[in-house]
């Protein structure tokens, strides 16, 4: 009898610790306190990697930096996944395995903020030196996931399961989440039964932004070369222009969004390079055109497609030049967020962050590889965080003057931001790492 009385009074205990529900405002509490402690080295690891960028699959620096302060909070790292991926596992216990990406690379811009720790790198970019800068905010990304294994370390008595962090290679080129599975990611690390990303945006530091459903557009790579005939500056009669081809071309091809497409659905066609000729004086043969294009319908990037190769053919026509080579690479597709676990983490942003958690009305335009890890079938979410200054923001609002991601002038908030999207990260992992029936 007293066996029986026991037994049962064990297994009551044990439903009760499974049926303990998590509690984002004593769970945020407890990681920020972690964190009070950490943002110092957090802040001078942001500006470290912020004055020292590097471009798609050359950040070598940048992932033995990322290896060795998430090695030193007890994760088990390997390097080199994928070309310069890092994977950096924690287990502790019965549980899920919960995948943390964050994103490596720097973009090839001129930075203008005027921060004292501001980019001056310079690098070859397509055949071309190019100033380098994290003008996308992955930098931010970057602290804030550090902050937010170091913090989850200090706490594994609140969570169990298995983590995965990964600093993933060229995300500004969609290719390097498919680098790493290539490598044989799944067979090494396992498939993820959660995965988690986020992205700080031009909104008041502070923040945290979410939405169910599409979060990010499909992205392809343009490239096309117009043929012309080269001479000199002063007799372009005897050449064939190829640079006026160019211009022609990118200016027609914005017919195709205005006039083929339905107003409402998202299309956009971005040229963001014309690489033409080295002297004023010279007509080269060759221009290049070098763009992105977006959507968020299949039916849309066959039409933009269709139109991009038909302007270019005519372009061609026009100046009675060969026809244009084109070149359309597929990159990133849309990044879904799960309904299921993005209804559960909006629940913990409310609970931990309040009035400060917000939904996000507006579906991102931007493209991103994470989709290569969603679209294995792991319910995902994909949230943002704001990075701009209050009353910056505010004023800026008011100009019409706010500088977005991929500008030069784009400056997040170090502190505010880093601490927020560790917390934010921490307590949506925190809340699914746990076992089964918890």
């Amino acid at each position: 009898m007293v066996r029986v009385a026991f037994g049962l009074f064990m297994a009551g205990v044990a439903a009760s610790a499974q049926a303990a529900p998590f509690e984002p405002g004593a769970a945020k509490a407890k990681v920020e306190q972690i964190l009070s402690g950490e943002l110092a080295r957090l802040d001078a690891l942001y500006r470290d990697i912020h004055r020292h960028p590097e471009l798609a699959f050359e950040e070598k620096v940048t992932a033995a930096r990322l290896a060795n302060e998430i090695k030193a909070a007890g994760f088990t790292v390997t390097q080199g996944v994928g070309g310069t991926g890092v994977v950096a596992v924690l287990k502790n216990g019965a549980g899920p395995t919960v995948l943390v990406r964050t994103e490596l690379d720097a973009l090839p811009m001129a930075e203008r903020t005027g921060l004292p720790y501001a980019s001056s790198t310079v690098a070859l970019w397509q055949g071309r030196e190019t100033p380098v800068a994290h003008s996308c905010g992955h930098d931010v990304h970057m602290a804030a996931w550090v902050g937010a294994a170091r913090a989850l370390a200090a706490l594994k008595d609140e969570w169990s399961g298995t983590l995965v962090f990964i600093g993933q290679p060229a995300e500004e080129t969609t290719s390097g989440a498919q680098a790493m599975l290539k490598d044989d990611f799944i067979r090494r690390f396992g498939k993820p039964d959660y995965a988690f990303a986020l992205h700080v945006s031009p909104a008041p530091a502070g923040t945290v932004l979410y939405r169910s459903g599409p979060m990010s557009s499909t992205s392809d790579a343009l490239e096309i070369v117009f043929h012309g005939r080269g001479g000199h500056g002063s007799a372009p009669a005897a050449t064939i222009d190829p640079v006026l081809m160019a211009a022609r071309f990118t200016v027609d091809v914005q017919s195709v969004i205005s006039r083929e497409k339905a107003p409402e659905a998202f299309g956009v066609v971005t040229v963001g390079a014309i690489v033409a000729g080295d002297a004023g004086n010279v007509i080269p043969d060759e221009a290049v055109v070098r763009g992105t294009i977006r959507s968020q319908d299949d039916a849309v990037r066959t039409k933009l497609l269709a139109g991009i190769r038909r302007t270019a053919q005519a372009v061609s026509d026009m100046a009675g030049a060969p026809a244009a080579t084109v070149t359309i690479t597929p990159g990133g597709k849309m990044v879904i967020n799960d309904p299921a676990l993005s209804e559960r983490t909006e629940a913990v942003f409310k609970q931990a962050f309040g009035k400060s958690a917000q939904p996000f009305p507006i579906i991102m335009s931007g493209s991103e590889d994470f989709s290569e890890f969603v679209n294995l079938g792991v319910p995902s979410v994909y949230f943002l965080i704001g990075g701009l200054e209050p009353a910056f923001f505010a004023s800026a609002i008011k100009s019409g003057h706010l500088p977005i991601n991929h500008s030069p002038d784009f400056a997040p908030e170090p502190e505010p931001t880093i601490r927020t999207g560790a917390t934010a990260m921490a307590l949506a992992i925190m809340n699914v790492a746990r076992p089964a029936g918890r």
